[in-house]
């Protein structure tokens, strides 16, 4: 989505997690608050296999590097001066990354970053709630970023972080350890649900404290696109969309149940998501399940923002 296009210092931000790869360029408008000029995601399943495997899939890193020649092509034409690439989750542990480092620092010129789980939780917090102010949203905030491979809380205020973890459990991940059948079976949800809650049951994160539960990223953003009925998706009205916690149970329940070919026919939900939607809100909602409020606020910017904001400082 173009949104300005003066050119004057220009950056990119490039994120790359389990099943998506995004590009957010932007520069610094006139308050010093972040411009976006251009934002883009595309779905690459880099972590197909990985759980089983620990290595990436070459089908994968074709995909990935096939998304990258596209995504340095449009950084190029825009006349950026500075990129950074972040990955997360499926690139800090595989046995083959030095080929997914070779393939990315060819296109880019740039070495991606395997980032800190400290550094991460900062620049994902600082993203997300860079413009609550204008929601009046009393803190502290829960930042829930429901990755692929893994889901970060981040619980922060006006101060910034101050308790974050990421977790393994991910949209991905929980739909190849449990989901097989079409739809899913009682069976199977029941196994995936028990799995997600003695995952949370680990977490050092104190998740009760927030006054407010911030989602971020594809699978909340997706939710909130088939709560809104949105016929196509619509990054305006998903920023700061509010789910009810009886819209969040229903949906939910939907996405957990219904087919692949009924998913697929919902112009809200992505292609690429179809096959992995159910369990990543019934992560979200597992985690909404335990906490005292009465809402999700979803925010498009995350650590994606984060990122761009860092190389502006």
């Amino acid at each position: 989505m173009i949104l300005d296009q003066t050119v004057t210092e220009r950056v990119a931000a490039i994120d790359c997690g389990t099943n998506s790869i995004r590009l957010l360029i932007a520069e610094a408008g006139p308050e010093g608050e972040l411009r976006q000029i251009d934002r883009r995601m595309l779905i690459v399943r880099l972590g197909q296999g990985v759980d089983a495997t620990g290595r990436f899939a070459p089908e994968a890193l074709e995909r990935v590097f096939k998304a990258s020649d596209e995504y340095a092509e449009v950084i190029r034409a825009a006349g950026v001066v500075r990129t950074r690439f972040v990955a997360t989750s499926a690139a800090r542990d595989v046995s083959n990354r030095d080929e997914f480092f070779a393939g990315i620092a060819a296109r880019f010129g740039v070495q991606p970053e395997i980032i800190s789980g400290a550094e991460e939780a900062e620049l994902s917090f600082r993203g997300a709630t860079g413009g609550l102010g204008v929601l009046a949203v009393p803190g502290p905030y829960l930042v829930a970023d429901i990755g692929g491979g893994s889901t970060e809380l981040i619980l922060g205020d006006a101060s910034g972080v101050l308790s974050a973890e990421s977790l393994n459990v991910g949209s991905v991940r929980m739909t190849e350890r449990h989901v097989k059948a079409d739809p899913s079976t009682a069976a199977e949800l029941a196994a995936a649900a028990k799995d997600i809650d003695a995952i949370l049951d680990t977490t050092t994160v104190p998740i009760t404290s927030a006054r407010a539960l911030i989602g971020v990223a594809g699978t909340v953003t997706t939710v909130a696109a088939v709560v809104g009925k949105l016929l196509e998706y619509d990054s305006d009205r998903i920023h700061h969309a509010r789910i009810s916690g009886p819209q969040l149970r229903e949906t939910t329940y939907w996405l957990t149940r219904s087919t692949k070919a009924e998913r697929i026919q919902n112009p809200a939900i992505h292609p690429g998501r179809v096959d992995v939607i159910g369990a990543g809100a019934l992560i979200l909602q597992r985690l909404y399940d335990r906490m005292a409020v009465g809402e999700v606020i979803v925010s498009e910017h995350d650590i994606l923002d984060g990122v761009a904001l860092s190389l502006l400082r």
